[in-house]
């Protein structure tokens, strides 16, 4: 019979790092693009989210200013969905662990 001791360190280490991963949120990230108009990407985010206009602004100019935002958190499932709804109404998003 072995016991955890008995499995070396780097393998514990591996499957704890992969179970610290399972409970960390996700993130919606929208990336800035060339073609969609600020006021459009406002209206999105609006639209998709339910935000405010000042929250949605707010989001929109760190998307223009820092070429990214995040704008939802949540499981992968979640993400998946408005991943899909914003690249509907044609914005470029992907999703990611939250770091």
């Amino acid at each position: 019979m072995t016991g955890a001791l008995d499995v070396p360190v780097e393998e514990r280490a591996d499957e704890l790092d992969e179970a610290v991963d399972v409970d960390r949120p996700w993130v919606t990230i929208v990336w800035d693009d060339p073609v969609n108009l600020m006021s459009y990407v406002t209206f999105v985010f609006q639209d998709v989210f339910g935000y405010s206009r000042e929250k949605a602004q707010r989001l929109m100019m760190n998307v223009h200013q820092l070429g990214k935002a995040v704008v939802s958190t949540g499981t992968r499932e979640q993400m998946e969905r408005d991943v899909t709804l914003l690249h509907a109404a044609g914005l470029w998003a992907t999703l990611a662990h939250d770091s």
